[in-house]
Protein backbone atom coordinates (compact mmCIF):
# COMPACT_ATOMS: atom_id res chain seq x y z
CA UNK A 1 0.00 0.00 0.00
CA UNK A 2 1.29 3.90 -0.94
CA UNK A 3 2.28 5.68 1.87
CA UNK A 4 -0.05 8.40 0.21
CA UNK A 5 -3.17 6.39 0.29
CA UNK A 6 -2.84 5.87 4.14
CA UNK A 7 -5.90 7.87 5.46
CA UNK A 8 -4.74 11.36 7.74
CA UNK A 9 -6.53 11.89 10.68
CA UNK A 10 -6.23 15.32 10.45
CA UNK A 11 -8.16 15.50 6.90
CA UNK A 12 -10.75 14.00 8.39
CA UNK A 13 -13.26 16.82 9.47
CA UNK A 14 -14.56 15.04 12.58
CA UNK A 15 -10.90 14.82 14.03
CA UNK A 16 -11.01 18.66 13.51
CA UNK A 17 -13.19 19.38 16.43
CA UNK A 18 -11.06 18.06 18.88
CA UNK A 19 -8.41 20.79 17.51
CA UNK A 20 -9.75 23.39 20.26
CA UNK A 21 -9.35 21.14 23.22
CA UNK A 22 -6.07 19.76 22.31
CA UNK A 23 -4.85 23.62 21.45
CA UNK A 24 -6.56 24.63 25.19
CA UNK A 25 -4.65 21.89 27.10
CA UNK A 26 -1.37 22.20 25.49
CA UNK A 27 -1.75 26.34 26.32
CA UNK A 28 -2.74 25.47 29.83
CA UNK A 29 -1.57 22.48 30.53
CA UNK A 30 0.66 21.11 29.09
CA UNK A 31 2.51 24.04 28.68
CA UNK A 32 2.73 25.08 32.62
CA UNK A 33 3.42 21.69 33.46
CA UNK A 34 6.24 21.46 31.22
CA UNK A 35 7.50 24.95 32.74
CA UNK A 36 7.82 22.88 35.93
CA UNK A 37 9.40 19.80 34.62
CA UNK A 38 12.26 22.24 33.19
CA UNK A 39 12.70 24.40 36.40
CA UNK A 40 13.05 21.28 38.48
CA UNK A 41 15.95 20.52 36.68
CA UNK A 42 17.75 24.23 36.38
CA UNK A 43 20.16 25.14 38.57
CA UNK A 44 22.32 28.24 38.67
CA UNK A 45 24.86 26.17 36.44
CA UNK A 46 22.42 24.80 34.49
CA UNK A 47 20.65 21.67 33.96
CA UNK A 48 21.10 19.38 36.84
CA UNK A 49 19.41 16.65 39.33
CA UNK A 50 20.53 18.07 42.55
CA UNK A 51 17.22 19.73 43.44
CA UNK A 52 15.85 15.81 43.22
CA UNK A 53 19.14 14.95 45.28
CA UNK A 54 18.68 17.48 47.88
CA UNK A 55 14.96 16.91 48.31
CA UNK A 56 15.40 13.02 49.02
CA UNK A 57 18.66 13.32 51.30
CA UNK A 58 16.17 15.14 53.57
CA UNK A 59 14.49 13.08 56.55
CA UNK A 60 11.46 15.88 56.64
CA UNK A 61 10.29 15.57 52.69
CA UNK A 62 10.27 11.31 53.74
CA UNK A 63 7.43 12.21 55.87
CA UNK A 64 5.48 14.54 54.34
CA UNK A 65 5.73 12.11 51.08
CA UNK A 66 4.43 9.72 54.36
CA UNK A 67 2.10 11.82 55.30
CA UNK A 68 0.60 12.67 51.72
CA UNK A 69 0.14 8.58 50.69
CA UNK A 70 -0.76 8.16 54.33
CA UNK A 71 -3.89 10.20 54.52
CA UNK A 72 -4.68 9.61 50.91
CA UNK A 73 -5.30 5.89 51.40
CA UNK A 74 -6.98 6.31 54.34
CA UNK A 75 -9.39 8.90 52.87
CA UNK A 76 -9.72 6.56 50.05
CA UNK A 77 -10.48 3.40 52.33
CA UNK A 78 -13.01 5.41 53.96
CA UNK A 79 -14.57 6.39 51.08
CA UNK A 80 -14.96 2.81 49.56
CA UNK A 81 -16.28 1.68 53.16
CA UNK A 82 -18.99 3.79 52.85
CA UNK A 83 -19.26 4.14 49.03
CA UNK A 84 -19.54 0.37 47.95
CA UNK A 85 -22.48 -0.39 50.11
CA UNK A 86 -24.44 2.83 48.82
CA UNK A 87 -23.44 2.27 45.15
CA UNK A 88 -25.83 -1.26 45.17
CA UNK A 89 -28.10 0.80 47.55
CA UNK A 90 -28.51 3.47 44.67
CA UNK A 91 -28.76 0.84 41.90
CA UNK A 92 -31.27 -1.25 43.55
CA UNK A 93 -33.64 1.31 44.57
CA UNK A 94 -36.75 2.61 43.19
CA UNK A 95 -37.25 5.16 40.43
CA UNK A 96 -37.86 7.67 43.35
CA UNK A 97 -36.01 7.34 45.88
CA UNK A 98 -32.90 6.33 43.29
CA UNK A 99 -33.66 10.04 42.21
CA UNK A 100 -33.54 11.52 45.58
CA UNK A 101 -29.96 9.63 46.51
CA UNK A 102 -28.54 10.96 43.12
CA UNK A 103 -29.50 14.42 43.30
CA UNK A 104 -27.91 14.27 47.08
CA UNK A 105 -24.69 12.85 46.07
CA UNK A 106 -24.15 15.23 42.65
CA UNK A 107 -25.99 18.29 44.41
CA UNK A 108 -22.96 18.84 46.77
CA UNK A 109 -20.36 18.69 43.70
CA UNK A 110 -21.91 22.23 43.10
CA UNK A 111 -20.17 23.44 45.90
CA UNK A 112 -16.44 24.75 46.27
CA UNK A 113 -14.23 22.70 48.55
CA UNK A 114 -13.74 26.07 50.26
CA UNK A 115 -16.81 26.18 51.66
CA UNK A 116 -17.34 22.32 52.32
CA UNK A 117 -14.39 22.48 54.09
CA UNK A 118 -15.16 26.16 56.26
CA UNK A 119 -18.54 23.80 57.24
CA UNK A 120 -16.04 20.93 58.27
CA UNK A 121 -14.13 23.24 60.64
CA UNK A 122 -17.64 23.69 62.59
CA UNK A 123 -18.28 19.99 62.68
CA UNK A 124 -14.85 18.82 63.56
CA UNK A 125 -14.80 21.72 66.80
CA UNK A 126 -14.51 20.79 69.93
CA UNK A 127 -18.47 21.63 70.73
CA UNK A 128 -19.43 20.49 66.58
CA UNK A 129 -21.97 17.59 65.43
CA UNK A 130 -19.39 14.74 65.87
CA UNK A 131 -18.11 15.80 68.99
CA UNK A 132 -21.51 15.77 70.60
CA UNK A 133 -22.43 12.49 69.09
CA UNK A 134 -19.78 10.51 70.43
CA UNK A 135 -20.19 11.98 73.50
CA UNK A 136 -24.25 10.91 73.73
CA UNK A 137 -23.04 7.49 72.24
CA UNK A 138 -20.74 7.31 75.31
CA UNK A 139 -17.65 7.23 73.39
CA UNK A 140 -15.85 10.02 74.59
CA UNK A 141 -16.27 11.14 78.34
CA UNK A 142 -15.66 14.60 77.60
CA UNK A 143 -16.14 17.26 74.55
CA UNK A 144 -12.55 17.10 72.38
CA UNK A 145 -11.63 18.48 69.19
CA UNK A 146 -10.83 16.76 66.18
CA UNK A 147 -10.04 19.60 64.00
CA UNK A 148 -6.45 20.75 63.39
CA UNK A 149 -6.33 16.75 63.47
CA UNK A 150 -5.36 14.27 61.02
CA UNK A 151 -8.44 12.17 61.65
CA UNK A 152 -10.30 15.28 61.18
CA UNK A 153 -8.80 15.84 58.18
CA UNK A 154 -9.73 11.95 56.86
CA UNK A 155 -13.54 12.80 57.78
CA UNK A 156 -13.48 16.28 55.88
CA UNK A 157 -11.65 14.96 52.92
CA UNK A 158 -13.92 11.58 52.88
CA UNK A 159 -16.77 13.66 52.87
CA UNK A 160 -16.19 15.53 49.70
CA UNK A 161 -14.36 13.14 47.75
CA UNK A 162 -17.58 10.37 48.23
CA UNK A 163 -19.19 10.57 45.20
CA UNK A 164 -15.87 10.24 43.07
CA UNK A 165 -16.14 6.82 44.75
CA UNK A 166 -19.82 6.07 44.82
CA UNK A 167 -20.65 7.19 41.16
CA UNK A 168 -18.22 4.79 39.29
CA UNK A 169 -18.83 1.94 41.45
CA UNK A 170 -22.87 2.94 40.62
CA UNK A 171 -22.56 3.18 36.91
CA UNK A 172 -20.87 -1.26 37.07
CA UNK A 173 -23.28 -2.43 39.69
CA UNK A 174 -26.53 -1.19 37.79
CA UNK A 175 -25.64 -3.14 34.75
CA UNK A 176 -25.02 -6.48 36.70
CA UNK A 177 -28.20 -8.82 36.59
CA UNK A 178 -29.88 -8.95 40.35
CA UNK A 179 -30.54 -12.90 39.34
CA UNK A 180 -27.08 -13.31 38.97
CA UNK A 181 -26.98 -13.81 43.14
CA UNK A 182 -30.19 -15.82 43.15
CA UNK A 183 -29.08 -18.40 40.53
CA UNK A 184 -25.43 -18.91 43.14
CA UNK A 185 -27.93 -19.27 45.95
CA UNK A 186 -30.36 -21.95 44.22
CA UNK A 187 -26.77 -23.91 43.75
CA UNK A 188 -26.60 -23.65 47.27
CA UNK A 189 -23.87 -20.67 47.44
CA UNK A 190 -23.59 -19.07 50.79
CA UNK A 191 -23.85 -15.13 50.50
CA UNK A 192 -20.56 -14.51 51.57
CA UNK A 193 -19.01 -17.08 48.90
CA UNK A 194 -21.46 -15.31 45.96
CA UNK A 195 -20.20 -11.94 46.99
CA UNK A 196 -16.63 -13.17 46.62
CA UNK A 197 -16.90 -14.89 43.34
CA UNK A 198 -19.79 -13.83 41.77
CA UNK A 199 -20.80 -9.88 42.77
CA UNK A 200 -17.24 -8.83 43.91
CA UNK A 201 -14.97 -9.61 40.44
CA UNK A 202 -17.65 -7.83 38.59
CA UNK A 203 -17.98 -4.50 40.41
CA UNK A 204 -14.27 -4.69 40.55
CA UNK A 205 -13.48 -1.92 37.54
CA UNK A 206 -15.77 0.16 38.90
CA UNK A 207 -14.15 -0.14 42.12
CA UNK A 208 -10.55 0.31 40.47
CA UNK A 209 -12.05 3.79 38.49
CA UNK A 210 -13.35 4.47 41.54
CA UNK A 211 -10.52 4.05 43.82
CA UNK A 212 -8.27 5.55 41.07
CA UNK A 213 -10.38 8.86 41.21
CA UNK A 214 -10.35 9.43 45.30
CA UNK A 215 -6.62 8.44 45.58
CA UNK A 216 -5.32 10.78 43.13
CA UNK A 217 -7.63 14.07 44.45
CA UNK A 218 -6.29 13.13 47.80
CA UNK A 219 -2.90 13.16 47.00
CA UNK A 220 -2.99 16.55 45.20
CA UNK A 221 -5.45 18.25 47.47
CA UNK A 222 -4.52 21.27 49.13
CA UNK A 223 -7.24 23.66 50.28
CA UNK A 224 -8.81 20.90 52.39
CA UNK A 225 -5.42 20.11 54.47
CA UNK A 226 -4.81 23.78 54.46
CA UNK A 227 -8.11 24.80 56.02
CA UNK A 228 -8.90 21.39 57.98
CA UNK A 229 -5.15 20.70 60.18
CA UNK A 230 -3.45 23.66 59.40
CA UNK A 231 0.39 24.16 58.30
CA UNK A 232 2.04 22.07 60.97
CA UNK A 233 1.09 18.96 59.33
CA UNK A 234 2.62 18.82 55.87
CA UNK A 235 1.87 17.22 52.48
CA UNK A 236 3.31 17.38 49.06
CA UNK A 237 0.79 19.79 47.75
CA UNK A 238 0.87 21.89 50.28
CA UNK A 239 4.36 21.83 50.29
CA UNK A 240 4.55 22.73 46.95
CA UNK A 241 1.79 25.89 47.59
CA UNK A 242 4.40 26.99 50.64
CA UNK A 243 7.43 27.08 48.19
CA UNK A 244 5.61 29.16 45.55
CA UNK A 245 3.61 31.48 47.78
CA UNK A 246 5.81 31.83 51.26
CA UNK A 247 8.94 30.86 50.77
CA UNK A 248 9.08 32.31 47.18
CA UNK A 249 11.28 29.47 46.18
CA UNK A 250 10.27 28.31 42.94
CA UNK A 251 13.08 25.46 42.15
CA UNK A 252 11.80 23.53 45.40
CA UNK A 253 8.02 24.35 44.36
CA UNK A 254 8.87 22.68 40.89
CA UNK A 255 10.31 20.05 42.18
CA UNK A 256 7.67 18.88 44.61
CA UNK A 257 4.79 19.67 41.80
CA UNK A 258 6.61 17.27 39.43
CA UNK A 259 7.08 14.19 42.59
CA UNK A 260 3.42 15.01 43.14
CA UNK A 261 2.51 14.81 39.59
CA UNK A 262 4.61 11.19 39.20
CA UNK A 263 2.63 9.72 42.18
CA UNK A 264 -1.17 11.14 40.27
CA UNK A 265 0.02 9.99 37.10
CA UNK A 266 1.39 6.55 38.34
CA UNK A 267 -2.13 6.09 40.11
CA UNK A 268 -4.10 6.87 36.90
CA UNK A 269 -2.17 4.70 35.18
CA UNK A 270 -1.75 1.73 37.34
CA UNK A 271 -5.21 1.49 37.68
CA UNK A 272 -6.17 2.19 34.74
CA UNK A 273 -4.67 -0.82 33.10
CA UNK A 274 -5.77 -2.66 36.58
CA UNK A 275 -9.51 -1.89 35.75
CA UNK A 276 -9.03 -2.34 31.42
CA UNK A 277 -7.56 -6.00 32.57
CA UNK A 278 -10.06 -7.25 35.50
CA UNK A 279 -13.11 -5.48 32.35
CA UNK A 280 -11.66 -8.30 30.31
CA UNK A 281 -10.94 -11.23 32.57
CA UNK A 282 -14.47 -11.13 33.43
CA UNK A 283 -16.11 -10.77 30.05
Amino acid sequence: MSVRSAPSVWRDPVALLAAPAVLYLLVVYAFPLFWLLMKSFTGPAGPTVQPYVAFMADPFNWRVIGNTLRVAAWVTLVCFLIGYPAAFALARAGAFVQIVMLVSIILPLSIGAVVKAFAWQIVLRRDGVVSQLLLGLGIWDEPQRLLFTETGLVLGAANIFLPFMILPIYSVVKLIDPRLSEAGATLGATPLYRFAHVTLPLTLPGVVSGIAFVFSMSVSMFVIPSLLIGDRFQTLSTLTGRSFLLMRNEQLGSTTAVILLVLAVSIVVGSTWLARRMGGSTT
